[in-house]
């Protein structure tokens, strides 16, 4: 019956981002552009988080609550539960609907135990899905002021020094030339034109940070299988976590993403028609290469002042 439940939910959320990408829309992508007054501002920049814990959701769930937040058109990424309304002295308003997201865990049966400690052998957990539902700030009402504060967009400007020092701080090999942007696995290097040469120069801190999703897949860092022969499915699925990492990255820095691979739509229909668990993998592996890449910034903070 859990197993049943499990498919349901990979289907369900699937369905969801596959309905997304057919109307030509990109789920990590399309909260930036909002318009209109909302709490915070006219505009929302930032991963989603917890309004009272201050966490920041991963994976599959930053995806669902994004969509909500352009569905919506909220101008906040705070989000909290029923009962942590209630807990703040504010309230869900009456009629608000809430946002289905997911947490994945796994656990060990009791008989599971008594087998593997008369075995004298590792127990095997069972992995789960749970679901529940989280609300906006803006879908809540006396809330404390505190809880409904988003991030501010960054004024307009050329360089961008947050940027720069995490494509420093990760160390990778970056080579500045020619007209195409790219990363070789076997020579375990990036290449991307000069700044200037982008249209729009933000672009190029957009186009960084999709290679340097690619980088992370490197044996020595995360070991993806990385597959750089268009067309086949792993390269459309690599493709996927690139174009996250980058937006995930995006959002933390405050930078607005754009889509630069909006010809790969069809490639990543066919594979999340084919497989309902790819947009969960590739979610989550995105945010283990963002995380991996800020850790790079708190590494280099911590070697300066060492």
């Amino acid at each position: 019956m859990a197993n049943v439940k499990k498919q349901t939910i990979y289907k369900e959320v699937t369905s969801r981002i596959i309905n997304e990408l057919e109307q030509g829309r990109i789920p990590w992508v399309q909260p930036w552009g909002v318009q209109g007054g909302g709490l915070s501002g006219p505009e929302t920049v930032g991963l989603p988080q917890n309004a009272v814990t201050g966490n920041y959701y991963s994976g599959i769930n930053i995806l669902l609550l994004w969509g909500t937040v352009f569905d919506q058109g909220y101008s906040c990424q705070n989000w909290l539960t029923f009962a942590q309304a209630r807990k703040l002295g504010g309230s869900v308003r009456k009629g608000e609907h809430g946002t289905t997201i997911v947490y994945a865990d796994s656990f060990i049966p009791q008989e599971e135990r008594k087998r593997a400690l008369a075995d004298d052998s590792d127990p095997v957990s069972i992995p789960f899905l749970k679901r529940y539902k989280l609300f906006n700030v803006e879908q809540c009402e006396d809330l404390p002021a505190d809880c409904i504060t988003a991030p501010q967009p960054l004024p307009d400007c050329e360089t961008m020094p947050a940027s720069e020092s995490l494509i420093r701080a990760t160390k990778a090999d970056f080579r500045i030339g020619g007209a195409k942007a790219f990363y070789v696995p076997s020579a375990d290097f990036i290449q991307v034109p000069p700044q200037p040469s982008f249209f729009d120069q933000i672009n190029y801190y957009r186009t960084c940070f999709h290679e340097l999703g690619h980088w992370t897949g490197h044996k020595n860092r995360l070991d993806r299988k990385i597959e750089n022969t268009p067309g086949c499915k792993l390269y459309a699925r690599e493709e996927l976590v690139a174009e996250m990492t980058s937006a995930f990255i995006c959002a933390t820095l405050s930078i607005k993403p754009t889509v630069r691979h909006a010809d790969y739509i069809a490639s990543w229909l066919d594979v999340l028609k084919e497989d309902d668990k790819a947009i969960f993998r590739a979610a989550s592996q995105a945010s283990k290469a963002a995380n991996y890449l800020l850790e790079c910034v708190k590494r280099n903070k911590n070697e300066v002042t060492s």
